[in-house]
């Protein structure tokens, strides 16, 4: 039996680390999700979110990350800023309605 190395042209990864989406450079990954998206909303198949169905959905992104420890946690200036932010959006689109 080859070694791995010459069955992977000399990078020396198992087979199964060569291959799949997993494998593929992150932009290529991106760029292929990105035309499969387009596709599904020209074809009608894409998923529109109501607002209380991406409220609830990030609602639940948060409580998981919160729960697994990988939710940032924000300072009291960065808070602040991100607020400001906000406010500073919902004045600018409530000003055309």
């Amino acid at each position: 039996m080859a070694n791995t190395q010459d069955q992977q042209g000399g990078q020396g990864q198992s087979q199964s680390g060569q291959r799949g989406f997993g494998s593929m450079d992150p932009d290529k990954q991106r760029e292929i999700a990105s035309e499969g998206g387009r596709a599904a909303h020209q074809s009608g198949n894409a998923h529109e979110f109501t607002p209380e169905e991406a409220r609830e959905a990030g609602s639940k992104g948060g409580k998981a990350a919160h729960e697994s420890g990988n939710a940032h946690e924000f300072t009291s200036e960065e808070a602040r800023e991100a607020g400001s932010k906000g406010g500073q959006a919902r004045g600018s689109n409530q000003k055309d309605e």
